[in-house]
């Protein structure tokens, strides 16, 4: 959390922040043409913020992307905010109500979280039904093979479509599928209505990549969720449930205790 406070504490690392809230998603030369600073400088300070994981820098091909980073400013706002309504906070209080806003640009999710936890462990609690029981509430019929099939199970619901598959599959390092088929038992299980059904049913079905990352003694873990279409309804949905859900991840792995089951599906 001190890391988080000194990124912050720089203007022009809140300026680099401003500019990825309004753009999210861009490369070191687009940061640069709306900053004074020389490409140098604003890399350093990149680095900084990467490190405060405030910032999470993504490939796509040979370009290197950057998102701003929910995790650090919900810990914070855990933490201080939600406990204290001084003035000194109001300026991250104001940033952790921009992160759970649906993006404008580059329609996509990227967060990225360090767990207390080893990739085995990891591994198989993102694949494991003893595991996502706990903290997700469902459970995955796969043999998590790339291609293969998946079966969803949740809420006394099973979901079955040709086009739910795998789509990489890197014991502790990598893991990728298409996301679930909206059904009408799905959405009368998690409480969504016959309208916003008709609405997520019509997108085209999205796709979520784990990248799995040992650092020192603890795992980085970044959640990519692609594929969407702009002014997505499912994204602004999964915008709001990831970072409950990795939350959720976060605490069973390094406590042994899940958090209270949502009241409803994350998208």
């Amino acid at each position: 959390m001190d890391e988080v406070f000194k990124a912050l504490a720089d203007p022009n690392r809140r300026q680099l922040l401003d500019n990825l809230n309004a753009h999210n998603g861009q490369t070191l030369r687009e940061l640069c043409s709306g900053l004074a600073m020389a490409r140098q400088s604003v890399s350093k300070h990149l680095a900084v913020l990467e490190a405060a994981n405030l910032v999470t820098a993504v490939r796509r091909g040979r370009e290197k992307l950057h998102y701003l980073n929910a995790e650090p400013i919900n810990a914070i706002a855990d933490r201080w905010i939600n406990q204290y309504d001084r003035q000194r906070v109001h300026a991250l209080a104001d940033l952790k109500t921009a992160l759970e806003q649906q993006p404008m640009n580059n329609p996509e999710f990227v967060y990225t979280t360090y767990i207390n936890t080893t990739p085995q462990r990891l591994w198989q609690a993102l694949t494991a039904p003893a595991f996502t029981r706990r903290y997700w509430g469902l459970a995955f019929d796969t043999d998590w093979q790339a291609g293969s099939t998946m079966t969803w199970h949740e809420r006394g619901s099973t979901i079955t479509d040709p086009a739910q598959v795998v789509l990489e599959a890197e014991p502790h390092r990598k893991l990728s599928y298409t996301w679930h088929t909206f059904t009408p038992q799905w959405a009368e299980g998690s409480g969504i209505d016959d309208e916003t059904l008709t609405k997520i049913a019509a997108e085209p079905r999205s796709k979520v990549t784990f990248e799995i990352e040992q650092v020192d003694d603890i795992v980085k873990l970044t959640v990519v969720h692609d594929g969407f279409e702009p002014d997505s309804t499912v994204l602004g949905m999964i915008t709001q449930g990831w970072p409950a859900l990795l939350s959720g991840l976060k605490t069973l792995l390094e406590t042994g205790e899940a958090l209270p089951e949502p009241a409803a599906h994350n998208d």
